[in-house]
């Protein structure tokens, strides 16, 4: 007597519902982690190149020479901007922070002229920054050289600890999705493995019969890439609609990027999965299916 049943569209339409939606979710989970790092990596270059620091001007420069030192400056491959601060705008801008000029109770401006400075992110590091220190200070217009040194280092080891998190988290999370994919697929493979034994007895080759496992979990990979792509884009949204201005730290590159990866991740579980699941079934004796 055959215990052969055959499988009812609802039933083949559960089984992979419910496998898509396991395996979304945790795409889901994946593609945030990836996201954070990204959104980790793009603040940090932000804050790194929009730390500045002042070289103070010796008195008496002529617009020409500063203009000369500018220009030096820019063409320098560590510098991305400069910005030009005379004693009467530094005397103004100490005005709106204070209340008062201090020319009106000094009787002079005590303030020196200065070029403010933004280095491109790969050099905002304390190491880079002194030896850009000592390039600088060698001109002979220089009187000193002004930067949060604490407020760099502060910034690097904090950028530094938060990437060490978040790739902890995808190494932790990327072996939990994988086992969580692999269980959800063996679950569907179960119930085929007395026909992988039978398609093994007249003659099968291993990959003819991992073939079709494979298209399915495949399309099933993508449908879930698909759907936590989705879930990634409600929670952007979200987050947008929550924190006004977060959605500018990430570009449309970044996050083609993000969603290519989930994507391409969808695929690569399922067919490593899948390969491995029915594996293990071909390798596996006929009286083992009955105890399996």
């Amino acid at each position: 007597m055959s215990n052969k049943k055959s499988i009812s569209p609802v039933s083949f339409f559960h089984s992979r519902f419910t496998s898509v939606i396991s395996i979304a979710l945790v795409l889901f989970l994946l593609g945030l982690i990836l996201l954070m790092g990204m959104l980790g990596n793009k603040l940090s270059i932000y804050v790194k190149e929009n730390m500045s620091f002042s070289i103070v001007l010796k008195d008496g420069l002529k617009d020409t020479e500063v203009k000369r030192m500018q220009k030096n400056l820019e063409a320098l491959p560590y510098i991305k901007s400069t910005e030009y601060i005379s004693k009467e705008q530094a005397a103004a801008e100490l005005e709106d922070e204070l209340g008062e000029n201090p020319e009106t109770f000094l009787g002079f401006n005590p303030l020196q002229a200065s070029i403010e400075v933004k280095l491109h992110s790969q050099y905002a590091n304390p190491d880079s920054l002194r030896l850009i220190e000592d390039k600088i200070k060698s001109y002979t217009s220089v009187s000193e050289l002004l930067y949060r040194k604490d407020m760099m280092e502060l910034v690097q080891n904090n950028m530094e600890r938060i990437g060490i998190i978040l790739l902890s988290l995808a190494a932790v999370l990327m072996v939990i999705s994988f086992v969580l994919i692999s269980n959800t697929i063996r679950l569907l493979i179960y119930s085929k493995r007395f026909l992988i034994h039978t398609m093994q007895l007249i003659g099968a080759t291993a990959g003819f019969i991992r073939a079709p496992f494979i298209r399915y979990n495949v399309v099933s990979g993508i449908l879930a890439a698909i759907l936590a792509i989705c879930m990634l884009t409600g929670a952007l949204y979200y987050l947008q609609s929550e924190l006004a201005g977060f959605i500018q730290i990430l570009d449309i590159p970044t996050l083609l990027i993000v969603y290519g990866a989930v994507f391409v991740l969808g695929i690569l579980l399922s067919v490593i999965a899948t390969a491995l699941s029915v594996n293990k079934y071909l390798r596996m004796s006929f009286d083992k299916l009955y105890y399996v």
